[in-house]
This record gives structure tokens, sequence and C-alpha cells, in this order.
């Protein structure tokens, strides 16, 4: 019990010296229990037949029958085949391009030519998704850049936006383009904190520039790029619905449908809200499966792990 209540005074003590610290941490802790932690109350509409009219507590209780009906739907298989497709293809392509990206940029001697690159490689970033796919729109179109190339070689108009074969393609290789600066950023940073002296070392030996980045820089940055796969495979399944729905057309649907499109279809514009919370919420224990499972493996076999 005193061994209780001085651990209490030492915490009460600690938090009292560093106030100031727990202060601008408070908007954040108030930030996440308003939009994170409040809203789970809503979960439950999942498990009832939701009206709005009757609230949550007044809407009738059905138990599993909206997970069921999502899982004997006729398009369940290419739900989420197309999610798990586009977005293992995604990770796989633009997982380890940033990674390359910050071991190239950490060689550049020039500054003013490393600032230029920074600055053309960060922008896209900043560029919404409504406008990212109104460019691919207008490249890609019938008289786009693309096509005039395609026919001055000779070759004939492709009509790109409306093949399901080239939704995947553009849809992954736009987002590399967008995402590999702002990604490459945290790279560089854990590449900021190589010592000097191990390059210098290494020069002295006789090792090339590729020998130091085996050899010095991979594996100063592998916990870092183990913690970012860990993060990055724990929202495989999270593939947000607005460029997807953007590019999606009658023609490309077979590819293009995936389980958040179908989310925002059937919730917000159909008005199931509770099949459609449901729908969200496997999508959301898959995630958190994955988590748990590839956190474990990696703590097990390289030592670098999220806990």
């Amino acid at each position: 019990m005193k061994t209780t209540q001085i651990h209490h005074r030492s915490l009460g003590r600690r938090i009292l010296s560093a106030w100031q610290l727990y202060v601008l941490l408070l908007p954040a802790l108030v930030f996440f229990a308003v939009f994170r932690y409040a809203p789970l109350y809503g979960i439950q509409i999942a498990f009832r037949d939701y009206m709005p009219n009757l609230g949550i507590w007044g809407s009738e209780w059905i138990g599993l029958e909206n997970f069921e009906r999502f899982f004997n739907g006729f398009n369940f298989k290419t739900l989420l085949s197309n999610t798990i497709i586009l977005a293992v293809l995604q990770l796989i392509v633009n997982f380890p391009i940033p990674i390359i990206l910050a071991l190239v940029m950490n060689y550049i001697k020039n500054q003013r030519f490393k600032h230029a690159t920074q600055l053309i490689v960060y922008a896209p970033y900043f560029i919404s998704t409504v406008v990212l796919v109104g460019m691919l729109n207008v490249f890609f179109s019938l008289d786009g850049l693309v096509n005039q190339i395609i026919q001055h070689l000779g070759g004939d108009p492709i009509l790109f936006l409306n093949m399901e074969s080239a939704f995947r393609p553009m849809y992954v290789l736009s987002d590399v383009w967008q995402t590999m600066g702002w990604n490459s950023i945290i790279y560089l940073a854990a590449l900021s904190g190589v010592s000097p002296e191990l390059h210098e070392a290494a020069l002295v030996d006789g090792a090339n520039k590729f020998q130091r980045v085996f050899h010095i820089d991979i594996p100063h940055i592998l916990p870092t790029v183990v913690i970012m796969l860990i993060l990055n495979i724990g929202m495989i399944m999270s593939l947000g619905f607005e460029k997807a729905y953007l590019m999606q057309n009658d023609l490309n649907l077979g590819k293009s449908e995936i389980i958040a499109t179908y989310v925002y279809k059937v919730g917000l514009i159909q008005g199931q809200y509770g099949f459609s919370t449901a729908v969200d919420i496997f999508n959301s224990v898959i995630n958190l499966i994955l988590l748990l499972s590839v956190n474990k493996i990696s703590a097990k076999v390289s030592g670098s792990s999220l806990w």
C-alpha cells in the first residue's frame, strides 16, 4: 500500500515538474478522445437494423446478420480480391522506392541540386486527389499527351481510363509519383544519424558507394524500415475510397470496385448504415490481425517491433 502511494506521489511530482509538456500534449489527447474514441460508440449499428429516425438504441438488434449478408454476397470475393491485389501491388511498388530515393539523395553533394530535387519530388504530395485524377484524365484521354506520343510513334490511340487492365498500374504508379518524396523524409532523417566517421573509415578501406550503402546506411536505417513496413502492412486494407472512386467508371468497375468504394456507396449513397459499418469493421479487423501478426514476426526475426 505504501509502495503504491509512493509511486503515485512520484508520478504526480514528475507531471508537475514537466507540466508544460503535458499542456502541449493536451490538444492531441482531446483530438483522439473526440474524433477517434468517442465515435466508437456508434460501432454497434453494425449489429442493428439501424434506422436514423429510431436512433441507435431504438433500432432492432440483429446480431451478425449484416456480416453474414456481406460474406454471402455475390460480390464478396471480387471486393476482397480487388482490395488485396491493389493493396499488395501498392505496397510492393511504393514501399521500397522512397528508401532508394533517400539513399540516392543522401549522396548528392551539390546542395543546390539536392534542394531542387527535394522540392520537385515533395511537391506532388500536396496535390489533392481530385486534381491528381483530373491530371490522369487529361494525360491519358484520347487526345492527351500519352496518346499523342503513341500516335507519333505510329500506334493507335488507347482509351486507358476505360481499360480494366490499366486501372491498377495507373493507380499504383500515380501514387508512387505523388508520395515517394514525402515518404522518403523519414529515411533521410534516419540517414542523417549515420556517423561520418563510419564513411571515412570505409573510404580509407577502399569501399565504393554501393558497399557503403549496403554495409553502413542500410543496416543503420533497417529498424526504421521495419517499423514503417509493419505500419504499412497494418494499413494494407485501408485504401482510401476517393482516388479509386474518382477513377472508377462502368468499364473498369471489375477491377476498381474495392471495399472502401463499396462502403461509401452502400453507406452514404444508399443509406444502408448498419451494413456499411459491418463491412468497414471487417476491413479494420483484417488490418488489426495483420498488424499484430507482422509485429510479432518482426520482433522474433529482427528484434524490431512497435511494442
